[in-house]
């Protein structure tokens, strides 16, 4: 991965939202994004993809249902650049929204949502 790649999978609001999140809570569910994003499931699933393309994210399938994560092959400095951007978004009060949001969610994976 080089820089420009992770800069433009990064520069989209939602695929920052999506990749704080991510990094805030190991992995999650689509449905788990969606739900804290306040979007679209299809939507979510094109930011992911984007993502993923880059090589930002991994996932993996669990039945029906797939989950994604920080892709822990990145390169270190593309880590600190995430960690930073987490750090950042921590004091802001769409981040700490988004998480709260995502707390909030009835039937998180294993339940309902995602079983």
């Amino acid at each position: 991965m080089d820089s420009l790649t992770l800069f433009k999978a990064l520069s989209d609001a939602t695929r920052l939202r999506s990749v704080v999140l991510l990094a805030s809570n190991d992995e999650l569910c689509v449905c788990e994004l969606a739900y804290a994003l306040e979007l679209q499931q299809p939507k979510i699933s094109h930011h992911l993809g984007a993502l993923r393309k880059a090589g930002v994210v991994c996932d993996r399938k669990a039945g029906l249902w797939t989950f994604y994560r920080i892709n822990p092959q990145l390169p270190r400095w593309a880590k600190a650049v995430i960690e930073a951007a987490v750090e950042e978004a921590g004091t802001q009060d769409s981040a700490l929204k988004d998480q709260a949001v995502l707390e909030s969610m009835p039937d998180r994976p294993g339940a309902a949502c995602c079983a």
